[in-house]
């Protein structure tokens, strides 16, 4: 089915939409709050100038601002407790802590890790709808035309470089370990933007800082 048809407009606009084993269909269908509560959390980002300038640490300021946003609906993190019995016999098999957790849908934002983190999440993911607790992943990252706004800003290719999540690295995982999971993937685009170091930039919606840009 098309992005277009299950995905609002002005989604489209500011992020790269894509997915995987129908995981559009599967999550505005059958997870409607959480589909409602992911856009709610899109609709209200911005990519401030600011927080792309400033170094981030463990987790960067924009990372956090999206965890917060959903954990602010009700989301949280959560780690599983998953064991396998073979002939009788306990063995733990722990998955990765996710993100941020609601009814039946996983969320990872990946905004600059190393992009082997993805086969992580996908390999989370598998194995959470493997056994039956999860019905999508999704997974919020940058799109990879953001490296030029970076250069713009000044920061360094060390920092957002090539071999860093961004969804060029991410689309081929995904269709090839993705697994029977279905997934969806929101890539952050440059029509977020906002130069906060203008004094009018406190006045501007999301809605005004849309770009013409589409998903691709």
């Amino acid at each position: 089915m098309s992005v277009d048809r299950l995905v609002p407009a002005d989604i489209l606009e500011r992020y790269g939409v894509h997915d995987w084993r129908n995981g559009l269909a599967v999550l505005s269908a059958a997870c409607p709050n959480e589909w409602a509560d992911i856009l709610t959390a899109l609709r209200s980002f911005n990519l401030y100038h600011t927080e792309i300038a400033t170094p981030g640490g463990r987790k960067s300021l924009i990372a956090d601002r999206l965890d917060g946003a959903l954990k602010g609906l009700g989301w949280k993190e959560k780690r599983f407790d998953t064991r396998i019995t073979v002939d009788g016999v306990e063995h733990p098999s722990p998955t990765h802590e996710v993100d941020v957790f609601k009814g039946r849908v996983a969320l990872e934002v990946e905004w600059n890790n190393k992009d082997p983190f993805f086969d992580r999440d996908l390999n989370n993911f598998r194995l959470l709808f493997d056994l039956r607790v999860i019905d999508v992943g999704v997974i919020i990252t940058r799109h990879t035309e953001l490296h030029n706004l970076f250069t713009e800003v000044g920061r360094d290719k060390q920092s957002y470089g090539s071999s860093t999540t961004h969804h060029e690295k991410l689309l081929p995982r995904m269709e090839g370990g993705g697994g029977g999971c279905p997934v969806v993937v929101f890539a952050i685009r440059r029509a977020t933007y906002v130069d906060d170091r203008l004094p009018e930039a406190i006045t501007l919606t999301p809605s005004a800082q849309r770009g013409s840009t589409h998903a691709d």
